[in-house]
């Protein structure tokens, strides 16, 4: 992966985060367990599923005859 590749990565996973953040119930900021449980719970929802429809729709590339 590129350096820029994995700046990007870093620049939308703080996007995706404060968005996880305001959409956070505070009771669940309180601890590590709730903060974990929180953002696995939150990553299954609206993150994961949309990684996948994304991949989905990708052509797979077949290998070279030789």
């Amino acid at each position: 992966m590129t350096p820029e590749a994995i700046e990007r990565i870093k620049v939308c996973s703080q996007e995706i985060a404060e968005i996880l953040y305001r959409n956070t119930r505070e009771s669940e900021l309180n601890d590590l367990d709730g903060i974990e449980k929180s953002v696995r719970r939150q990553m299954l929802e609206h993150v994961s599923p949309e990684v996948a429809l994304f991949l989905s729709q990708l052509e797979p590339e077949l290998p070279k005859a030789e």
